[in-house]
């Protein structure tokens, strides 16, 4: 699924074309799939403060419609915000927990997927600062561990989470630039291995490595520009950072635990994402792509665009 100006909708991998459409009431919006794929799982932000579970099955008659919704407005907030501020979501491989960082609530809150309900909620508490400013989080392969980022203090911090009871969470550590974290730390993925993670820390224009059993910063790979997230191939072996000051997509070599190569893309890349399918191009899309590389918008779609720092905490831009 896609975001769009108030919501998400799905599309077709061959043709882009939409199929499903749901208004969540929010231009941010997070989701990601159940391992099954029967479900998607979304975090709408201000103002609506929601989480919404959405039937993600095509063969089903309630393809594309709500089907769980927890509105999380009455829940503690920080700030002039009515709400936590759900921003990320990342669901355990077993597919029967999802996983919520809340911005301005300073919590982890845990969703059962079915029944769709809050199955715990942790405060987190912060180490540099005073407010831990949890946003972003992503979950390893194996189910035992997981990486959220945190809008904490000047530069950023990132925590590393147990998880090997998917339903009662537990926060084994927190790294800072004093462990050697880059700045700013922002999305993060872990490798197929589930022993390393690479965080994005675009204030340092890297990325920091993590050995997640040691919970210690190992190395930190100078992309030489910023870069916001990363994206694996889909047999998992390189991992592509798009680096938007550099005009290109530096590719992480797991194995070597190196930047192996760099892809000249064209203007401000800021967000990518591999699949086995690839959409179908005709003139329009081609010269679209033109016009791109010299920095010309030529479309008037209402998607909702973040130029600059797209994740969760930034403000995103109004439509282009």
């Amino acid at each position: 699924m896609a975001q769009h100006r108030t919501g998400v909708r799905a599309l077709t991998a061959g043709t882009l074309e939409e199929v499903a459409r749901v208004d969540t009431g929010s231009g941010a919006n997070w989701q990601e799939q159940t391992p099954d794929g029967s479900h998607v799982v979304v975090s709408a932000r201000e103002p609506s403060h929601t989480n919404y579970r959405i039937d993600a099955d095509r063969d089903a008659e309630t393809f594309g419609e709500v089907t769980g919704e927890l509105d999380r407005t009455d829940e503690g907030s920080r700030g002039d915000t009515d709400g936590p501020g759900p921003c990320d979501v990342t669901i355990h491989p077993d597919g029967e927990y999802a996983y919520v960082p809340d911005l301005f609530g300073d919590t982890l809150t845990v969703l059962s997927i079915d029944p769709f309900e809050i199955e715990t909620q942790i405060d987190v508490e912060p180490v540099v600062a005073d407010a831990a400013a949890p946003w972003m989080a992503t979950i390893a392969p194996d189910g035992e561990t997981m990486l959220v980022e945190h809008n904490e203090g000047d530069n950023g911090t990132e925590s590393i989470w147990d998880v090997s009871d998917p339903a009662n969470p537990s926060e084994r550590g927190r790294l800072t630039t004093d462990d050697g974290l880059g700045s700013g730390a922002l999305t993060s993925e872990i490798g197929p291995d589930s022993e390393t993670g690479y965080v994005f820390t675009p204030g340092s224009n890297d990325v920091s490595v993590i050995d997640l059993a040691a919970g210690t910063v190992t190395d930190r790979l100078d992309l030489g520009g910023s870069a916001f997230v990363g994206t694996w191939n889909p047999s998992k072996t390189s991992l592509y950072v798009p680096v938007q000051t550099n005009d290109e997509v530096a590719v992480i070599d797991h194995a070597a635990g190196e930047i192996g190569e760099r892809i000249d893309v064209g203007p401000s890349p800021y967000g990518a994402t591999a699949a086995t399918v690839r959409p179908a191009t005709d003139s329009a899309s081609t010269m679209a792509v033109a016009l791109a590389r010299l920095g010309i918008a030529a479309s008037t779609a209402e998607t909702t665009y973040c130029i600059g720092k797209c994740a969760c905490g930034h403000t995103l831009a109004t439509d282009q």
